[in-house]
């Protein structure tokens, strides 16, 4: 025992020395240096047994002790990092086996003062327990501003579920309240399906189910990452069709996914004409290969009437066609008689790709009708898709997420992404700059902007507007609003006026780093910030966080090697810390707005990344990445771009949790009503640990009208319903694979309310994949 104690006392204290001398230079703390040192001079007083040794190493808890405080307060899992080595190797210390006497007859250091104060620290990083950094304990409002708000100008009926969000308006509200606060505990699975499309090992990395079905009639449809299209019985999950349209594997894909179907039914009958050529009501699937599909909802078979025979080649007039550089993965919006469709342009690939052009065809026919090019964005009248010569401006801006309409003003509001190449700036026109990282207003009819509100400049960042806008009518002291709320990678959610795009929170600029490296690189002088946010603190050393003090001061390097001036620090050679990273505090999945209490609840999420650019010199020869993190090549740039997640060398974030939030605000006043840490640590550990630490998370939440919040969308295997008026947990299951999808909710032909999630697993963050279709209802 004591050659042990020897040995965990003198490598502690070499890996502090080496790593707090490196840490100095750059001028970071020296506590790391003194500790070492310190305990190199405890562990040669243990070897020559003298009697200062374990006081030098009581004496040094106790400084520590301090340390740690002053430094992170009174809050468990960043003082636990800092005291739970030293503690643990004090209490080995003080074991007599560790302090036999020596051969000459001296008894050896005592270990009672080692002990005692082991056990003062010990004490004191569980009196931090109850407290946990960046929570807000409160309590949402709960009252009814609102009992006949809008759910939408194409609102389904109660129990139905007709769009991505619900309907157009993108609330992710149901009206449905059977289910409530007080039962929902009773919750059971009442049937599970499998898709049986399952993640393969040729897929690329980012093979992720992210869909949420709809539900018309008593019929759910929705797709799989693999571009199946699939109708299941509501009641019992059985298969009614299914549609491959054998859209292949391609390797230069970045995504695999489909986040859903989008539903058109007639609202007259036509007359009779032939049953191949006509469809009454269908639905349409993005596949991955680029192509457009309209289907019979009733049969799933094509409807011959649109496109060619039931298809669209969504690659016409592109100036770039590389395989897998475009496909949409959310579904396309219907609205105004059209079917209109953007699309994900891979990221960082090359600096000529595919066009992020956004185009509106007819719901019949599939006949363009008008095209929306962010690079070119006067000129909507139709491209002639049999003109080779006519094309789309080159990897202008695209709109890849989810799109919201309100007919009854003819908008169409679609979130808006950056250029490719995200991180080099040098590329872009005066009108991609204007369009990028936004919400654009389009006329339904002609495609003609109407509004743009921007929430990056010269986005450098990767800081897409990455979720479908919600739209929903607030009570404010003017009146009723007709409002827009939109959440961001920042962290920022702007409340706007959806008639023209004005501020209805306030929203202001901050000055911003200033700092490149690379020739024909700019910034902007500031960024846009909104009253209403979940941006977290800028980061210090003293935030860096790992399972020790040896990977914390590992973390503390990295920091000080990097750079990082705030929010928006430029990409450089050196490296850079993004905080938030291009992850982004909200992402896809969104947030869910209940319009009756004119409240959102959603999923702040907290992680760093770092962005690195790298001379083509330096790039060459090394592997190429097929995702959205690691090395990717910006073919036809002078750099390539490196992002990583800034973690610890044992894989956790370097950063002190929690990573993963639920959140509450009013949207009224922007008031913040409450922000917990979500999920656990079970699923990343090697022990199957239920720790509540916050875990990361992607996907979205669900509101219903009686105050229960369903999501899963954390790194845990497990879907979860919320009290929405403080954000408690009130009902918890393990499901059998990620939950990377937003749920829903609907009446079955019983008229018992269901609640049903797709858990198929998410490539990014490394969730179990599957293919299981889960439907829980209130146990009878």
């Amino acid at each position: 025992m004591r050659i042990l104690t020897l040995l965990l006392t003198t490598l502690f204290g070499l890996a502090l020395t080496i790593g707090g001398t490196r840490l100095l230079t750059l001028q970071g703390s020296p506590f790391y240096l003194f500790s070492g040192v310190l305990l190199l001079a405890v562990a040669w007083g243990l070897w020559r047994h003298r009697r200062w040794a374990s006081w030098l190493y009581a004496g040094w808890l106790l400084v520590l002790l301090a340390w740690s405080l002053w430094e992170a307060g009174l809050y468990w899992w960043p003082l636990a990092t800092r005291l739970g080595v030293p503690a643990l190797l004090g209490l080995l210390i003080a074991l007599p086996a560790s302090r036999r006497s020596s051969p000459h007859g001296y008894t050896g250091p005592a270990g009672w003062p080692v002990l005692l104060c082991a056990l003062l620290v010990a004490a004191v990083a569980f009196a931090g327990m109850p407290r946990h950094l960046h929570e807000i304990d409160g309590q949402l409002p709960m009252a009814i501003v609102n009992s006949d708000a809008s759910l939408g100008d194409d609102a389904p009926p109660p129990g139905e579920w007709h769009a991505y969000g619900r309907s157009d308006y993108g609330q992710r509200f149901s009206p449905l309240e059977q289910i409530t606060p007080a039962n929902v505990g009773q919750l059971q699975l009442a049937w599970q399906m499998r898709t049986g499309d399952m993640r393969l090992p040729e897929d690329v990395g980012e093979t992720t189910y992210e869909v949420t079905p709809l539900k018309i009639g008593n019929t759910l449809y929705l797709c799989t990452p693999h571009s199946l299209a699939i109708a299941l019985d509501a009641d019992t999950g059985k298969e009614r069709w299914r549609f491959d349209p054998a859209a292949g594997m391609q390797p230069q894909r970045q995504h695999q996914t489909c986040r859903g179907l989008s539903y058109f039914v007639d609202p007259v009958t036509p007359a009779p004409a032939p049953a191949a050529s006509v469809c009454t009501s269908r639905v349409f699937l993005p596949s991955a290969d680029a192509k457009l599909h309209a289907l019979d909802a009733q049969t799933g078979q094509h409807c011959a009437d649109f496109g060619n025979n039931g298809v669209l080649d969504l690659l016409h007039n592109m100036p770039f066609k590389q395989p897998g550089y475009y496909y949409s993965t959310s579904p396309p919006l219907v609205a105004g008689g059209k079917v209109i469709v953007a699309g994900a342009v891979n990221d960082d690939y090359a600096v000529d790709s595919p066009s992020g052009v956004i185009r509106a065809y007819d719901v019949h026919t599939g006949r363009l009708l008008w095209n929306w090019d962010s690079g070119n964005p006067t000129q909507t009248a139709p491209l002639d898709p049999n003109d080779p010569a006519q094309v789309y401006t080159a990897s202008s801006p695209n709109s890849w997420a989810v799109a919201s309409a309100d007919e009854a003003l003819g908008l169409g509001y679609f979130p808006m992404g950056n250029r490719t190449p995200d991180q080099l700036g040098m590329y872009r026109s005066p009108a991609e700059e204007r369009y990028a990282s936004s919400v654009v207003a389009l006329d339904l009819a002609t495609g003609q902007m109407r509004w743009v509100h921007q929430f990056v400049h010269h986005d450098l960042w990767d800081m897409d507007t990455p979720a479908q806008p919600t739209l929903v009518d607030l009570d404010l002291p003017q009146g009723r609003t007709p409002a827009l709320v939109a959440p961001t990678k920042q962290g920022d959610v702007y409340v706007l006026d959806r008639r023209d795009g004005s501020a209805l929170l306030p929203v202001g600029e901050r000055p911003a780093s200033q700092h490149v490296d690379i020739p024909g690189q700019t910034t902007s002088a500031t960024q846009p910030y909104s009253a209403l946010s979940f941006e977290p603190k800028p980061l210090r050393e003293a935030d860096m966080w790992g399972a020790s003090l040896v990977d914390q001061m590992l973390c503390r390097i990295q920091f000080r090697t990097l750079r990082y001036d705030g929010r928006y620090t430029p990409p450089t050679l050196q490296g850079s810390l993004i905080y938030p990273g291009n992850f982004g505090t909200f992402n896809w999945g969104g947030v869910a707005v209940d319009p009756r209490r004119q409240v959102m609840f959603g999923m702040p999420t907290y992680l760093a990344f770092v962005s690195r650019l790298v001379p083509k010199s330096e790039a060459s020869g090394r592997q190429m990445n097929k995702g959205e993190h690691g090395l990717n090549e910006n073919k036809g740039a002078d750099y390539a771009v490196e992002m990583t997640p800034f973690m610890s060398p044992l894989g956790v974030p370097c950063h002190v949790p929690p990573w993963g939030t639920v959140a509450a605000a009013d949207l009224r006043t922007g008031k913040i009503a409450y922000q917990r840490r979500n999920g656990t640590i079970r699923d990343l550990s090697p022990l199957p640990l239920p720790i509540r630490i916050g875990v990361p998370g992607i996907g979205g939440p669900l509101l219903t009208a009686s105050g229960v919040a369903f999501m899963s969308a954390a790194t845990d295997n497990n879907f979860r319903a919320y009290d929405l008026a403080n954000g408690k947990v009130l009902w918890d299951v393990r499901i059998p694979a990620g939950g990377q999808a937003t749920p829903m909710t609907y009446l079955n032909s019983q008229g018992e309310q269901m609640v049903l999630l797709v858990a198929g697993g998410h490539g990014s963050t490394g969730t179990k994949a599957g293919d299981h279709v889960l439907a829980y209802a209130l146990k009878k």
